[in-house]
């Protein structure tokens, strides 16, 4: 795919924002913002070295991680609202952005991994291609919830290397009741495929993800089916070397409160269920994290 089509399409973006599901249209660059709340300058919560993903993420010396400001859902349960809904963090300009990229890079970084990054890739973009040019060499990393525009993962071929997204819904009530997101399962779903078809599953080299696509999936209390059946699409639907990261980390934070069925962490005999059925489906590439430590040992 040719660069120049792709900063086009990105900067584009500015003056008609589609980048997402929502589609909104807003001219972010007049001062227009839609759902996510996203203005025409990139916002930052942090950039640090992060050794809490995924072994082949973090490494030894851990993930060069930027936090993005804002979020294209609503979920109700989110442990990181006052960055995602409430907006915390700092516009910053596209040189600083490109600054922190390879800053993380000296500092040992084994890739630049950006969360939730999806309503600033105009930004961010931008910087991945500056950065490239003066020495940037590890792989770019999209962290994303899967709430996803199959076209927008489609324009960042050959500029992200490895896709770490969740799988958070199946088909039902669930995705509008907890993330005001009636149509994640069939946005998610097609994207993943795009980025399967971009990258395929995951490649390592000396224990290091150089490319390719980790599922993640976070257990929800009382939301077993929702785990069976996604597990059963990737069981079905996609290659049996794609890893899966089973999740157990949830508690109730932000508005858990207001929903009882989710207002507490899973049980023990969820996370049995949960393993029962990764083994049913012969699911055993990935990890599984161990609720009592929040390690991520091989499954």
């Amino acid at each position: 795919m040719d660069l120049h089509e792709q900063l086009d399409y990105f900067e584009a973006q500015l003056e008609h924002c589609m980048l997402c599901p929502r589609e909104c249209g807003v001219n972010r660059l007049e001062g227009e913002v839609g759902f996510c709340n996203a203005g025409g300058r990139a916002k930052v919560a942090s950039h640090c070295l992060h050794r809490g993903e995924e072994p082949p993420i973090s490494g030894s010396r851990g993930s060069g991680t930027i936090f993005f400001s804002n979020c294209s859902m609503r979920c109700v349960y989110c442990q990181n609202y006052p960055i995602s809904q409430m907006g915390y963090g700092n516009e910053i300009d596209v040189s600083d952005l490109t600054e922190m990229m390879l800053d993380l890079q000296k500092r040992g970084a084994h890739n630049i991994n950006l969360v939730t990054a999806t309503h600033f890739l105009p930004r961010a973009i931008e910087a991945i291609v500056r950065a490239r040019a003066v020495g940037l060499k590890i792989p770019i990393v999209s962290n994303t919830s899967g709430y996803e525009r199959a076209e927008t993962v489609r324009m960042l071929e050959g500029l992200v290397q490895i896709y770490m997204v969740d799988m958070r819904y199946s088909p039902g009530e669930s995705s509008t009741r907890y993330s005001q997101t009636p149509d994640y399962p069939a946005y998610n779903r097609t994207a993943i495929r795009e980025m399967l078809k971009q990258v395929g599953p995951l490649q390592c080299r000396g224990g290091l993800a150089v490319g390719g696509v980790i599922i993640r999936h976070l257990l929800l209390p009382t939301l077993m089916e929702e785990t069976r059946e996604i597990l059963g699409f990737v069981s079905a639907e996609l290659p049996a070397s794609v890893p899966v990261s089973l999740m157990t980390q949830y508690f109730p934070a932000h508005r858990a409160v207001e929903y009882p069925e989710i207002n507490r962490k899973i049980t023990s005999a969820e996370y049995e269920d949960a393993l029962k059925v990764l083994d049913s489906l012969q699911i055993d590439d990935g990890w599984v994290q161990d609720p009592q430590t929040d390690a991520n040992p091989v499954a």
